[in-house]
């Protein structure tokens, strides 16, 4: 009888680290950037998974992200999954979009558009920066478990509201393997 209330406290022990776990990855209580801050640069590691920004040398704040549903390799057409790779611009914001905010990245290049050509493709378009779709904020960090988006690169409401504030409109965005 002793072995099997062991067992039982042992396991919710187990659960409740559990949930704690859960709680503090979806919510992940962190400072808020200071008013005023700038970024002046944002670099995008696929392979980490991570999106980063910087002022000059100085890493200001990375956060985890969810890119295509096919994640590997160069965007190379539309539909294809893919999260493109390259140096391009954060050219404008959709504070109307279907997700929680979005940053536009000025994804095709002239670059990609001629490869695009070359193999008779549509290069696609609208990749953006932005948060969970609209009314699934509640999913936190748990978004970022999988890679959904259609090629855009997903972070959370909490993330893209920070991001949004401050990182402006012309600001380059290197999106790397």
């Amino acid at each position: 009888m002793r072995a099997s209330r062991m067992k039982q406290t042992i396991c919710l022990a187990l659960l409740l680290l559990l949930v704690a776990g859960a709680a503090a990855w979806t919510h992940w209580p962190q400072v808020p950037l200071p008013d005023g801050t700038r970024a002046d640069r944002v670099v995008v590691r696929k392979s980490a998974r991570t999106l980063q920004l910087y002022r000059g040398d100085e890493l200001l704040r990375a956060y985890p992200v969810a890119l295509g549903y096919n994640p590997l390799g160069n965007k190379n057409q539309e539909g294809d999954g893919r999260t493109p790779e390259g140096l391009y611009v954060l050219d404008y914001r959709n504070v109307r979009s279907g997700f929680h905010k979005a940053l536009h990245i000025s994804y095709p290049s002239p670059a990609d558009q001629a490869r695009a050509r070359s193999r008779q493709a549509n290069p696609g378009g609208m990749i953006m920066i932005h948060g969970i779709k609209n009314g699934l904020g509640f999913l936190g960090r748990f978004h970022s478990a999988l890679d959904w988006t259609d090629g855009c690169i997903a972070v959370t409401d909490r993330d893209i509201d920070e991001i949004w504030r401050v990182v402006p409109d012309g600001t380059p965005i290197q999106i790397e393997r």
